[in-house]
């Protein structure tokens, strides 16, 4: 009974190693002729017209062949078809397939095909136990979304995913990858980027990034190591991490982030921020927070700095006019606008016809860009310094505007109101109009101030410097004059409905009092140091930004009840020569920048 057993055993174990070895056996199916040269190809049957072999779910088509049947081997020629079930399509000139590993070597005019993808090359290597295919002379894959090329890639049918090296090249209807390494997967077409990319969308949108992934359907990507954005219009986002949406025009960034604006020459700066391309209101909105900066680099010679807890940046499209004026027998366009049309159009009729959207009014769309700042708002330039709750400015018109018990500096001025707004020209402050509680004090000594206070005045400042300041409504001054030997003697205190002062090289000069005045001089010695100060005086020289990087300070707000604050003599010293290397710095910025 043992006996039986152990030989039914055996049979049944030699069934099983035959059954294993037809699998693994290349069997010849087809061919017209087969010949045997035992001279010059003594292991090998030669086959020619309508070569077919299988081997497990493989077929193999060819015009004629070399088969090695004791090596479980072949070498097929001439319009080599490849058929692995019904998913995998396999064309070239040459094969050569060695049954035992399953590995096969495509070469020559190679095409392989999957339900998806084709893969085209002039040497493809395939392992069909691993199902991998890699080529190293230069190959494309196509898909439905794109057009792949590299000089290494190699591709697994079952995932879809593929990886490239050497001179990689995506392209699809709407951008073009160029990449050093890239990942791919032909299902989801997804790029895992993992090399230094260059992606340029439309000739619109630029990429640069040396890590994440891109989806080229949805046109979503996560960039990561510090990755650059750059649109035509000169518009850049840059940070440590963005994520960007094409189709939506939406990036967020996060970590060391920059978005610069080249056509207004302004960068805003953060940790955190958000930008979008365009949306109802118009183009190219944004802001950006944590440790938030802006930077106006229009001047090289005079950086801007804000700083706020939150800086927003907004593109607002609208139509400047242009009224069409007749005199004599030529017609002009002048615009109505406050931004002049671009050039002044004239012609003489009836040489020349012009079609109008209106007879007497041209339309014309154009743009403003608009910054805002939130909460406690820092400016420094180095002619003039802000502090502030909130802030807007307006390009259209070159306007600053500072909201929320703000205060301004420049030279040994200081500046309040309820609300300030400064009017730039060519970069530099015009003028500027205060709105309620306004004051203008000017610091003669460091317990005595001029003072002039009302509740409306407009500053008028030429090369910097104040020259002429109207006020109105319940105007009072405060001066202290000066003996020829520059000592104080008195304080002159006058008062007046509405007033004009004029100044000249920072010190008034003279006044004019528009309504009746009423004056009183009190000679210091008889006068306390308290009642040298007009109602609403305060002198806030401890919340001056003294150097950029003093935006970022968080100086308490003081208090405007007569309270002096005023930085330290070792801080204005260390403020002077961090100022200096500030402003060389910037230059130096300024100059790579132009060069650039």
């Amino acid at each position: 009974m043992k006996k039986g057993f152990a030989i039914l055993s055996l049979c049944l174990l030699g069934i099983a190693v035959a059954w294993s070895e037809s699998e693994t056996m290349v069997y010849l199916e087809q061919a017209e002729t087969l010949i045997f040269d035992e001279e010059r190809h003594p292991d090998a049957q030669i086959l020619k017209g309508n070569v077919r072999f299988r081997h497990d779910d493989a077929l193999m088509y060819c015009d004629s062949a070399y088969f090695y049947e004791s090596s479980n081997s072949l070498d097929a020629f001439g319009h080599v078809r490849f058929v692995q079930g019904d998913t995998l399509f396999g064309y070239c000139d040459k094969l050569f397939y060695d049954g035992n590993t399953r590995f096969a070597k495509m070469r020559y005019h190679v095409k392989l095909e999957d339900k998806s993808t084709t893969l085209t090359t002039d040497s493809l290597n395939y392992d069909r136990a691993n199902d991998l295919a890699w080529y190293y002379t230069g190959g494309q894959i196509v898909d439905s979304v794109n057009t792949l090329t590299s000089i290494w890639g190699q591709y697994t049918s079952h995932d879809n995913q593929a990886l490239f090296r050497g001179d990689v090249h995506l392209k699809n209807d709407k951008f073009v990858m160029d990449a050093d390494t890239l990942k791919y997967n032909t299902s989801t077409n997804i790029s895992d980027i993992v090399g230094p990319t260059t992606i340029i969308y439309e000739e619109e949108t630029t990429i640069y990034t040396t890590l994440g992934w891109y989806n080229t359907q949805t046109e979503q990507s996560e960039l990561l190591q510090h990755s650059l954005i750059v649109h035509t219009d000169g518009n850049t986002m840059t940070g440590d991490t963005i994520y960007y949406d094409k189709q939506l025009g939406f990036g967020r960034a996060i970590g060391h982030i920059e978005f610069v604006d080249s056509a207004d020459h302004i960068t805003l700066y953060g940790h955190y921020g958000e930008m979008w391309e365009e949306t109802e209101k118009g183009n190219n909105i944004g802001f950006a927070t944590d440790s938030a900066l802006m930077v106006d680099w229009s001047d090289s010679t005079a950086f801007s700095y804000m700083h706020g807890d939150t800086l927003f940046t907004e593109e607002i499209a609208y139509k400047a006019v242009g009224e069409i004026i007749q005199h004599d027998s030529v017609r002009s366009i002048v615009a109505r606008d406050s931004i002049l049309i671009d050039s002044i159009l004239t012609w003489q009729p009836p040489d020349t016809v012009m079609v109008l959207p209106a007879p007497d009014t041209l339309w014309r769309d154009t743009a403003y860009r608009q910054i805002r700042a939130r909460h406690g708002v820092r400016i420094y330039r180095e002619d003039m310094q802000a502090v502030c709750d909130s802030s807007r400015y307006n390009s259209r018109d070159s306007i600053l505007s500072l909201y929320g018990t703000p205060v301004m500096w420049s030279d040994d001025q200081q500046v309040s109101a309820d609300m300030i707004d400064i009017y730039m020209k060519d970069n530099e402050a015009d003028h500027l109009t205060g709105t309620g509680n306004a004051m203008i004090i000017q610091m003669k000594h460091p317990i005595y101030y001029n003072q002039i206070s009302g509740q409306e005045m407009i500053a008028y400042i030429e090369n910097q410097e104040l020259r002429q300041l109207d006020m109105d409504g319940g105007v009072e001054a405060g001066v202290f004059p000066q003996e020829e030997d520059s000592a104080f003697v008195a304080f002159n205190k006058v008062a007046s409905a509405k007033a004009r002062f004029y100044f000249n090289d920072g010190a008034l000069d003279r006044a004019v009092f528009l309504s009746k005045p009423v004056g009183t001089a009190f000679p210091l010695k008889d006068l306390p140091e308290e009642q040298t100060h007009l109602s609403g005086f305060f002198w806030a020289g401890a919340e001056r930004p003294l150097f950029p990087d003093d935006v970022f300070r968080k100086d308490a707000r003081t208090p405007r009840n007569g309270q002096i604050t005023e930085a330290s003599p070792e801080q204005k010293a260390e403020a002077r020569t961090k100022d200096k290397k500030g402003r060389d710095k910037d230059r130096k910025k300024k100059k790579t920048k132009n060069k650039e």
